[in-house]
């Protein structure tokens, strides 16, 4: 098994976040509209993979994020957040789209095989690897 993580944008942001703001509007939307609790919201910022990136179009009076990831159940979340401070406020999560679904299952199978062929160079001594991946 081979454990990674995706990181389009954004990696350093999230490892300076300490918890979550948590907004009772924003909860009791997720739940209404998306049957996602808050509790599920917050698993993909702990499982991996995920992707990770700049929700410009969407960024006005602060920059806002998106993330695909899955929860401990293995449901696949898009999750829109923005970070105040040191913490992570989200504003929606859904489930993912076909869309969606498919960018990141092949985001996965392509990082999936660069971790495998790195791993085959280094065991067998043919390419220094000198960064974490």
């Amino acid at each position: 098994m081979y454990i990674f993580t995706i990181y389009i944008m954004g990696e350093k942001m999230l490892l300076n976040c300490e918890g979550f703001q948590r907004d009772e509007g924003n909860q009791s939307k997720n739940w209404i509209k998306h049957s996602v609790s808050q509790s599920e919201c917050e698993q993909p910022f702990f499982n991996r993979p995920v992707i990770v990136a700049e929700d410009a179009g969407h960024s006005q009076k602060e920059l806002r994020w998106f993330m695909l990831g899955r929860t401990n159940s293995d449901r696949c979340l898009f999750i829109v957040f923005t970070i105040r401070g040191k913490l992570i406020r989200i504003v929606s999560a859904r489930d993912m789209s076909k869309k969606e679904r498919k960018i990141y299952n092949e985001q996965i199978i392509k990082k999936s095989l660069i971790s495998k062929m790195r791993m085959k160079k280094e065991r067998f001594g043919q390419v220094r690897i000198l960064q974490n991946t």
